[in-house]
């Protein structure tokens, strides 16, 4: 399956003819700040898998993890397109709301939770990982 993405504005777009190595949901500090208090929900797919047209721009820091993390978004709307991690450069991870309705992806794990407020709900059925978990195992190449 192909999966289709753009911004809110139209001027960024992603086609990934792909699956994702995992789909999260991300309880960090960080993404409690860009998703206005909750978490954020990503997939991550094989940076050579993703076909991007458009401007976008940066901005980097250090994460609680000790990585820095770069979070790409287009110039035009600011909408949220991926991160990258210095730790998994060969990984884009994108916010599932970038990608086109329909997408029927869900996270099978939560990280971060530790850093979840009081009254968040952590799905249990979800794998949990308090913190940062190891990286996510790349499928075979044929």
């Amino acid at each position: 399956m192909a999966y289709q993405g753009q911004c809110a504005c139209g001027a960024v777009t992603a086609t990934i003819p792909a699956e994702p190595v995992t789909v999260r949901q991300c309880w960090c500090r960080d993404c409690q700040r860009i998703s206005g208090g909750g978490p954020t929900h990503n997939a991550i797919f094989p940076v050579e898998a993703v076909v991007l047209k458009g401007e976008l721009g940066s901005h980097g820091h250090t994460a609680a993890s000790g990585n820095t993390l770069t979070k790409h978004y287009c110039l035009s709307c600011g909408t949220p397109v991926y991160a990258t991690s210095s730790a998994r450069m060969h990984l884009q991870t994108f916010r599932l709301g970038f990608l086109a309705d329909g997408h029927g992806l869900r996270p099978s794990a939560a990280i971060w939770t530790d850093s979840a407020p009081d009254w968040a709900y952590i799905d249990p059925t979800l794998e949990q990982w308090a913190a940062q978990p190891p990286a996510p195992a790349m499928p075979p190449q044929d």
